[in-house]
């Protein structure tokens, strides 16, 4: 037997919210871009306040925001940083952080602060360029469904009236 609240039906749950949004879909992309772009970095508790912060100064839509920082979950932390790592030690050039010998506290604690900007460059750079695709890929998808969705009103409009004056004609002919 299935759980009621099973992951995909959460899953449809959120899509639908996000369909139904109120708001300008540039508004609603550009929170949800804002919150993905927190949810790459490490602040595990702030992830949710950087993104609804960006979404206010930017205008974007704050539950859409809130929706976007859950990109990164227990189930994806770890990928996410180590990538992010990488592109950061890529980015800046380092040599493998690994490979540094510890001969004094003084080493490790710079070690840890190059381990930090590592991981937090390579979170920008990551953040940044998939909250500019989330932006461009949520925009396109709300205008289609969005369009989708007032064709489908507008049909069953037009199928109403037309059965409206089916049956009004019926009553006419019926009375005279």
């Amino acid at each position: 037997m299935r759980p009621r609240g099973t992951f995909r039906r959460r899953l449809k749950y959120i899509y639908w919210r996000l369909v139904r949004m109120q708001g300008k879909p540039e508004a609603i992309a550009r929170g949800l871009a804002c919150g993905v772009f927190a949810g790459f970095f490490p602040l595990f508790g702030l992830q949710l306040i950087i993104g609804i912060l960006l979404a206010v100064l930017l205008r974007g839509n704050k539950i859409a925001a809130t929706a976007g920082t859950w990109i990164s979950n227990p189930l994806t932390y770890v990928p996410i940083f180590a990538f992010n790592f990488h592109v950061g030690e890529w980015l800046l050039n380092q040599d493998e952080l690994a490979n540094v010998s510890f001969q004094s506290w003084q080493e490790f604690r710079e070690l840890g602060s190059d381990i930090v900007l590592t991981l937090f460059v390579g979170c920008f750079a990551v953040g940044l360029v998939c909250a500019v695709v989330s932006y461009w890929l949520s925009v396109k998808l709300i205008y289609r469904l969005r369009t989708s969705r007032a064709l489908q009103h507008q049909k069953k409009r037009c199928s109403e009236r037309a059965a409206s004056r089916t049956h009004r004609s019926e009553h006419y002919s019926a009375n005279s």
